[in-house]
């Protein structure tokens, strides 16, 4: 026996509405679907640190003086895997395999107030033989930080870091 469900009536507008809308053709209904609900910009970022996670690479770009990390917007269908990847190598020169990018735990970060979401991942390289390779245009500078002691970053680098521990806005250890 299952248990009755009650329903309550919509108000007369609210129903006319909903009448409307689904006389509609398909493709008029996914338009206004896509108008009305917020949409979200797709990035890949890539957290490059040494096996003991005791330092970090970072980046300086333009247009400022603050630190960042190798990170950048997806592609139309492009999977963020691909999109860290690329990314990557256009920034810092380092070419990264597939399988040596493993998803970050947080894997996404979700900024609700600039409407993008950062798919994350971690890369393992030794500070001491990998050779980073910069532009001067896209990227001014790239280097090694101590993951205790890191530089002046983005305001979105710092929100971002903090997911993970790390840079001024983590919470301390206790």
């Amino acid at each position: 026996m299952t248990p009755s469900v009650q329903r309550r009536k919509a108000p007369l507008l609210r129903r006319l509405a909903g009448t409307v809308f689904y006389s509609l053709p398909h493709p008029m209904r996914r338009r206004i679907v896509r108008i009305a609900t917020p949409t979200y910009t797709l990035g890949s970022v890539v957290l490059v640190m040494d096996e003991e996670r005791e330092h970090l690479l970072m980046l300086r770009q333009p247009p400022g003086k603050r630190w960042s990390l190798p990170a950048g917007l997806l592609n139309r269908r492009e999977q963020p895997i691909e999109g860290a990847r690329r990314e990557l190598a256009e920034e810092t020169g380092i070419e990264a395999d597939l399988a040596e990018l493993d998803p970050a735990d947080p894997c996404a970060v979700v900024h609700t107030h600039g409407r993008w979401v950062d798919n994350v991942f971690r890369l393992v390289r030794d500070p001491a033989s990998t050779q980073i390779i910069v532009d001067g245009h896209e990227v001014w500078d790239a280097g090694w930080h101590r993951a205790s002691d890191l530089p002046e970053m983005t305001r979105a680098t710092a929100k971002l870091l903090s997911h993970y521990g790390l840079g001024p806005l983590a919470e301390p250890a206790e």
